[in-house]
């Protein structure tokens, strides 16, 4: 028998906790005309929670990378189509038929209100993702979000976040502990994203051989990659007290340890851990990227192969390199130049 969804079940999302596909579920397992009628139902009232469950279940069952989509992503768009619906709640926008010019001035009043283009952007993809979920529960055949223009950002990212400086990172290393030395120089030094740091296993890192191997890239791709001899030291020390068969104790007995290498797995507590390292260490915290972006910028400086550093960062696309973790210094040249 279908899952159904009872009238007045309340559709709480909690996408870190919860299951995706149990989610989708709750609307694919409607009948069509049931499903249209909730779903119209959804957007006649603006019932934001039911519209970010509704698009969670599109993005589960229909999206581009369906029931695999990363929490990162689900949380994103979640985050979007709230602005969105609380802004069309506010400007009495009707969901099912909105106005000629009411998707662009939903972007017109982020830009106003000082939100960064790229910002923008990202919240129009989420609001088009609700309206492609309308249309797959067939609610509407409205696309307003099609022909909306979001100006480019004209200021490169590494100006806008630039990364971490060698002294930054200095001070923050030689206060923090083991941990968190360990999380920031596989950021910094390795490139990886806060996730892939998160989702290491033990298996997957190998110092001797100084590498280690990257099973949750974006885009689910895995690739190898290479470790510093600093990460590789640090990654041995921390594997010494919490790796298997390792040394940490609590309450007198040995610890269990898991496969993962790290003992929490969200980002906001490695948060946590990482903003104390960077107290102590009296450096501004201003997010894991600029770690990212250090390792790009240091990367390329030594060996100039705009390729390689994106393969090191595990970028699809060199440009992506190029516009916002890597850039030579303006007078690299220089040497080349100065026997003409």
């Amino acid at each position: 028998m279908p899952e159904r969804i009872p009238e007045d079940q309340n559709l709480t999302l909690d996408l870190y906790r919860g299951d995706l596909l149990a989610l989708t579920k709750l609307w694919t397992g409607l009948h069509d005309d049931e499903l249209k009628r909730r779903a119209v139902k959804a957007a006649g009232e603006k019932d934001i929670t039911a519209l970010v469950s509704l698009t969670t279940a599109y993005l589960g069952h229909a999206g581009g990378s369906g029931v695999l989509t990363s929490p990162h992503t689900v949380l994103a768009y979640e985050r979007g189509v709230r602005q969105f619906l609380t802004w069309a709640t506010n400007q009495a926008v009707g969901l099912l038929r909105p106005g000629r010019h009411d998707a662009q001035s939903y972007v017109n009043a982020l830009l106003a209100a000082g939100r960064a283009p790229s910002g923008v952007s990202l919240r129009v993809a989420a609001a088009s993702c609700l309206y492609r979920a309308l249309r797959w529960a067939g609610a509407t055949e409205a696309r307003p979000f099609e022909d909306v223009r979001v100006p480019k950002d004209p200021t490169p990212g590494l100006v806008k976040r630039p990364p971490y400086t060698e002294d930054d990172l200095h001070d923050v290393l030689k206060v923090a502990d083991g941990q968190a030395r360990f999380l920031i120089l596989l950021i910094s030094h390795a490139g990886l994203r806060i996730s892939e740091a998160l989702a290491l296993k033990w298996p997957d890192i190998d110092e001797a051989a100084r590498r280690l191997t990257v099973t949750s890239g974006k885009g689910r791709k895995a690739r190898i990659v290479a470790m510093s001899t600093s990460l590789a030291r640090a990654s041995r020390d921390y594997r010494a007290i919490y790796g298997p068969g390792g040394t940490e104790q609590t309450d007198g007995q040995r610890t269990t340890t898991l496969d993962h290498v790290f003992r929490f797995s969200d980002t906001e507590t490695a948060r946590y851990h990482i903003v104390k390292a960077f107290k102590l260490g009296g450096v501004k915290f201003r997010g894991f990227h600029p770690g990212r972006k250090y390792a790009g910028t240091k990367l390329l400086t030594q060996i100039k192969d705009f390729g390689r550093v994106a393969a090191h960062l595990g970028h699809e696309s060199v440009d992506t390199t190029r516009k916002g973790y890597a850039a030579l210094p303006v007078d690299d040249l220089k040497s080349d130049l100065s026997g003409w």
